[in-house]
């Protein structure tokens, strides 16, 4: 093993210590209250942020995983699901898939929390991570007979009754892509295992585009990639809470973020809610074994990868919430600017449409075509999983573009909120970026900033970026759709009917 050499003074908390921090969150009021206090080591612009939940870059994209909580209050049918393991109602994204009517549920609930926030909510990964553990150390405990999946079951039996929010750590900084974990100059620019003792193991490493790992409670760390026999330091699997000692975060800057610290609340374009990404960094962090569920089983890596891309990548049907938003926000700009009547708006207006629901069709078909694994629970389609994801890295950009082109380019030179308060200015913008006579200006220049928000501003990294990047790049996609597009059949098809002999 290439255990770095002395570990830091650690306390070796147990697993039931560290589950004792916690208390049942009910509502959205409850799990703000329940990250306030932690002992957290987290830097932004330079400075060690001692309250997050009150600062107000940060505080939006605790308002996104507010909602989850209330949605499940306002709407149990949708965002609540009974749960064997408790024998009670949990949270959606606490749930494992007993069906595949259970993916459907989960992508209608994604499309209402993308409607209800316009941003990024976070919990998406979380949610896939339940499925994939559940399956994989069941496959893992039959070929090695080892104690994962029970071990998993108890972890979580007590998420769901703490009602806690679990964040995904899978992607690592990777160092140079042409060399595999133990290849790499500086070993831990993919997350390994440094030490162990009779208690538990000792991980180092980071994260990085983590999204709302600040803002959960527990944090799974999982290998990225595909590892072979030199890499079993690297195949770990564990759980982690948030604030545990050795974790730092450091913060990820969004275009327009500062916006949040002037006041007011028109330029920020989202008035409540934005997302968050962190580099989160492990420095010889204790896990416990009760709560590691891969320990160098290398060959269980990349099937790991593999099923969690099939479940998340159908999991972003949740920009098709978000292109609700921005059909909305055009349609909306546009009956503010007296257009809304006109022939190529409304064109407009059904290609965005078009394209959003051509999303969401291909994640819900994806969903309906679930398998059942071995343990029992049931995954995506991953074609079409796949297919949904590729649709994702494409056609918000599109429905972007056809927003701005509504909007008009306003959007990009309005002045600044303190310009509309100000005395003098004031009202010479007030009377000269006036739409139609009975909509109020600041009501005209609030979607605006929403459009901007969106396309350009904080909550772009959500819908565009993030669209592009999350859950892999599109040539990610696209290899897995070679891989299963069984061209050998379809050319069987079509010499078939062609009348062509078949060879033998």
């Amino acid at each position: 093993m290439n255990a770095r050499q002395p570990v830091p003074p650690r306390k070796l908390e147990t697993a039931a210590e560290r589950w004792s921090r916690f208390k049942p969150i009910k509502t959205g009021e409850d799990y703000l209250n329940s990250l306030r206090g932690r002992p957290l080591k987290l830097f932004l612009f330079g400075k060690e942020e001692p309250n997050p939940v009150d600062n107000p870059l940060i505080r939006p994209s605790m308002n996104a995983l507010r909602q989850t909580y209330d949605l499940a209050i306002e709407d149990p049918e949708l965002a609540t699901a009974h749960s064997p393991l408790i024998n009670a109602r949990v949270n959606r994204f606490l749930h494992i898939v007993e069906s595949p009517e259970d993916l459907v549920q989960k992508n209608k609930m994604q499309r209402r929390m993308g409607q209800l926030t316009g941003t990024c909510f976070q919990r998406c990964a979380g949610l896939d991570t339940i499925s994939v553990m559940h399956s994989i150390t069941y496959d893992i405990d039959q070929k090695h007979k080892t104690p994962y999946h029970a071990r998993f079951l108890d972890f979580l039996k007590k998420a769901q009754a703490n009602n806690i929010i679990i964040g995904a750590g899978m992607t690592d900084p990777k160092g140079d892509r042409s060399k595999r974990p133990h290849e790499q100059a500086d070993p831990d620019l993919f997350l390994r295992i440094t030490g162990r003792n009779d208690k538990g193991i000792f991980v180092t490493g980071a994260k990085a585009h983590m999204t709302g790992g600040l803002n959960s409670h527990w944090i799974f760390v999982m290998p990225t990639m595909n590892l072979g026999p030199e890499d079993k330091d690297w195949a770990v699997v564990g759980a982690v809470p948030a604030d545990a000692e050795g974790i730092t975060y450091i913060y990820g800057r969004q275009s327009c973020d500062t916006r949040a610290l002037e006041g007011g609340n028109i330029d920020v374009g989202n008035a409540e809610y934005g997302g968050q990404e962190t580099l989160t960094v492990f420095d010889h962090v204790f896990i416990p074994y009760e709560h590691v569920f891969m320990d160098g089983e290398y060959e269980f890596a990349q099937e790991m990868v593999a099923r969690f891309t099939s479940y998340h990548r159908a999991s972003y049907v949740c920009k098709t919430g978000l292109g609700d938003v921005m059909v909305g926000a055009a349609a909306a700009v546009a009956e503010y600017n007296g257009v809304e009547k006109v022939s190529h708006i409304k064109d407009k207006l059904v290609e965005m449409t078009h394209l959003n629901e051509t999303i969401f069709s291909s994640g819900i078909a994806s969903s309906y075509s679930a398998k059942k694994l071995p343990s029992g629970i049931f995954m995506n389609d991953s074609m079409l999983a796949n297919v949904c994801k590729h649709n994702v890295t494409r056609f918000p950009y599109e429905i972007a573009r056809l927003a701005q082109d509504i909007a008009g380019g306003i959007m990009v030179t309005l002045p600044s909120e303190q310009d509309f308060n100000h005395e003098e200015a004031g009202p010479i913008l007030e009377k000269y970026l006036k739409g139609v006579s009975n909509v109020p200006t600041e009501t005209r220049v609030r979607m605006l900033r929403l459009i901007e928000n969106m396309t350009l501003g904080r909550n772009a990294v959500g819908y565009l970026t993030e669209s592009m990047h999350g859950a892999g790049s599109p040539q990610a996609q696209r290899i897995q759709i070679q891989r299963q597009m069984d061209v050998e059949k379809k050319k069987w098809y079509a010499r078939r009917l062609a009348g062509i002999k078949q060879e033998s």
